[in-house]
């Protein structure tokens, strides 16, 4: 996943990645989420784009095919599918229901429907197993949060609304129409949740930021990290695109042409915010991609851009190195015993972390971003006992509610 602001060369380094392992001969797809489009242009290659349909995917290079997902030309298309399928089902009267009535455009407001369908989308083509890796140049920041938050927000939503134990009871009910919904709803839930695990997983997924040398660009670089492990997203590198090269030595800077004063000033600002984002995020690769002055387009110049990257740590035989809570028993017997919720969380501004429960989750909110956590069953049993931010982690420690502790 390639995330970033509108105009630091996302789309660009995504295409470039892609070119290149697909180079190396990997089977390799990339898909864009940005309903700006641009990735085409990156390739010198235009999509059609007919009023109603869904691009497919196309093969620009060997090894290497793009997608453009439309998310509201999936809307219109999966509402489609749905009102066909209710107009043929002639054995049932859907009374009070009339799905054509609707728009698929009415159902955008609903939070989380237009990301999850390209989420799920995008989630299909992995499980098709047909590619080797599978690169999503993702729409800017802000938006990327919240579509990687729509799986949670909607699973939330569903599980209030609709638990699974009264779902299971509807099933095999007498009602055949409840029924029918509770299947349907079912498969909606295994759908998101299989979307949520792939976005969570470390040795699956993981996220490359692209950012600009720039002050202002690294200071959102820093949120987007806090963000990224906040919601379990790993966070690969950061790739600082466009930074002045060097020149040879200038041997009297003051009787220098003023572009050349100019040029090296800046570059000598650009190397600075390199120090300060390498300094700020130790565990994070930051690496460099030089300004070509030309735009590269065209899957060989793509590919000649591409920065590689060192191998991933291994994750898996130490949980505490892992994005996810990590749940521990600190001290003490029975009611006198005290638990640990550790997760780590670089929080950019500690003024901003707000801590909350509702019933089994507990609600986690930092720069901007909230994610609610499921508790581990031990700790829906305890109630909260104080929290403490530091070294880039959040520790909530919990002891058991004597209302609710086995005895």
């Amino acid at each position: 996943m390639f995330v970033g602001k509108g105009g630091v060369g996302k789309t660009t380094l995504a295409a470039a990645t892609a070119a290149a392992r697909a180079r190396a001969g990997q089977r390799v797809l990339i898909a864009s989420l940005d309903q700006a489009h641009s990735l085409g242009d990156a390739f010198g290659f235009r999509f059609p784009h007919d009023a109603g349909t869904i691009a497919g995917i196309a093969t620009v290079a060997p090894n290497l095919e793009l997608v453009e997902l439309d998310s509201l030309a999936l809307l219109e298309d999966r509402f489609a599918d749905v009102v066909r399928l209710l107009a043929a089902d002639s054995r049932h009267r859907h009374d009070g229901i009339d799905p054509a009535a609707l728009d698929p455009a009415e159902l955008t407001g609903l939070p989380g429907v237009q990301e999850l369908l390209v989420l799920v989308e995008v989630a299909q083509y992995v499980a098709e197993e047909r590619y080797d890796l599978v690169v999503l140049d993702c729409p800017p920041t802000a938006d990327m949060l919240r579509i990687v938050t729509a799986p949670d927000t909607l699973l939330g939503y569903l599980s209030r609304i609709w638990p699974e134990h009264d779902r299971a009871l509807s099933r095999g009910g007498t009602d055949l129409r409840r029924a029918v919904l509770a299947g349907t709803v079912d498969r909606i839930v295994a759908a998101i949740t299989e979307v949520r695990d792939l976005l969570a997983d470390p040795a699956r997924t993981g996220a490359r930021l692209v950012t600009l040398p720039e002050r202002l660009s690294a200071a959102e670089s820093a949120r987007v990290r806090s963000a990224a492990a906040l919601l379990g997203l790993r966070l690969d590198a950061v790739l600082v695109n466009k930074v002045l090269p060097p020149v040879p030595p200038v041997p009297d800077l003051a009787a220098a042409h003023p572009a050349v004063r100019w040029y090296l000033g800046l570059r000598a600002e650009q190397l600075a915010v390199l120090d300060e984002l390498r300094g700020a995020m130790p565990e994070v690769p930051v690496l460099v991609t030089e300004h070509r002055g030309a735009e590269p387009v065209g899957a060989d110049a793509l590919a000649a851009l591409s920065v590689p990257l060192p191998p991933p740590p291994m994750l898996g035989e130490n949980p505490a190195e892992g994005n996810g809570p990590v749940v521990r028993w600190e001290s003490g017997t029975g009611l006198e015993s005290v638990y640990t919720l550790r997760m780590r969380l670089p929080v950019v501004d500690p003024a901003t972390l707000r801590l909350g429960r509702v019933e089994d989750e507990l609600i986690v909110g930092a720069d901007g971003v909230r994610r609610r956590v499921p508790l581990a069953p031990v700790l829906r049993r305890c109630t909260v006992d104080g929290a403490e931010l530091g070294d880039g982690a959040l520790v909530v420690r919990f002891r058991p509610d004597p209302q609710e502790w086995p005895r």
